[in-house]
């Protein structure tokens, strides 16, 4: 990829009022998790990640990304539309009757970037893996991606799927837990603990990173690229990424409430005026 730092947080800013302006329109979406992912998902389409606009759902010689908790669609549909899979004026179409950018992403529509319907949890990772072994069955080289949810860890496919992964030796995988220690009804650690997911990931088989910093686009960018260097040594790698839920917005930051509540007329206009830029380029 040939985009700077710095055009990179100038997009990751442009995502985050795309977020806000998204989800005040039809008054429904989830904001908090999507504020809290922009520079995850920033630093895969815009400097990891290695995919063509040209979409087809085999995806063949490309890097592919799952989304399994697809709530947190906003982000998604965002960077997919600043990095050239569909046009950003259909962003204004999010959560309408017949729109392609559904409350949770779907595949019949056949919108560009998507390739499995995802928001029910706890599925996933398990999508992912069958991608990455048809990958190596394929004997194609390239990369697989997927993100979970720190509370989507309480289904217990997820550990099945974790078992299974490092059991078949697939390393041509990378998992990044999106680990914001809240939920839709409270924090993690209140609803049912993850315990020391670190230890738990390595005893599963996995290479597991860290990163603490996830909201700075360049930690981000590093971990990611660690983890590329990890693959193909007969593990999968997991990323552990501490985010903050509702980054970038002073009163929804760090806060389950905003899990999946839209901000009012008031509340946008506040929210950007915090996200300044000197080349606006809202849809």
């Amino acid at each position: 990829m040939s985009h700077t730092i710095e055009e990179l947080k100038k997009t990751a800013t442009q995502i985050r009022r795309d977020i806000l302006r998204m989800v005040n329109a039809v008054n429904s979406g989830h904001p908090g998790g999507s504020l809290g992912c922009t520079e995850f998902f920033t630093a895969l389409y815009g400097k990891v990640m290695n995919y063509s606009t040209n979409f087809t759902m085999a995806g063949k010689n490309e890097d592919l990304f799952f989304l399994s908790n697809g709530h947190i669609s906003p982000v998604f549909y965002s960077t997919l539309a600043r990095f050239s899979f569909f046009e950003v004026s259909e962003l204004a179409t999010f959560r309408k009757l017949n729109s392609r950018l559904q409350g949770h992403p779907t595949t019949h529509e056949g919108l560009p970037g998507i390739r499995i319907a995802s928001g029910s949890l706890g599925q996933g990772l398990s999508v992912a893996i069958g991608a990455a072994l048809g990958k190596k069955m394929d004997g194609d080289k390239s990369l697989v991606y997927t993100m979970q949810g720190d509370g989507e860890l309480q289904e217990g496919s997820n550990w099945e799927a974790f078992m299974f992964a490092s059991a078949k030796k697939i390393d041509n995988l990378i998992a990044t837990i999106d680990y914001n220690g809240r939920q839709i009804d409270g924090d993690t650690d209140d609803i049912v603990s993850l315990g020391d997911l670190y230890a738990k990931l390595e005893a599963f088989g996995w290479i597991v990173l860290e990163e603490k910093n996830g909201n700075d686009l360049e930690a981000v960018i590093g971990i990611l690229e660690k983890a590329k260097s990890e693959t193909g040594n007969g593990k999968p790698v997991a990323i552990l990424l501490h985010t903050e839920m509702g980054f970038g917005v002073d009163y929804m930051i760090g806060s389950h409430a905003w899990h999946g509540k839209a901000p009012n007329a008031e509340q946008l206009e506040n929210a950007m005026g915090q996200l300044s830029l000197d080349e606006i380029t809202d849809y």
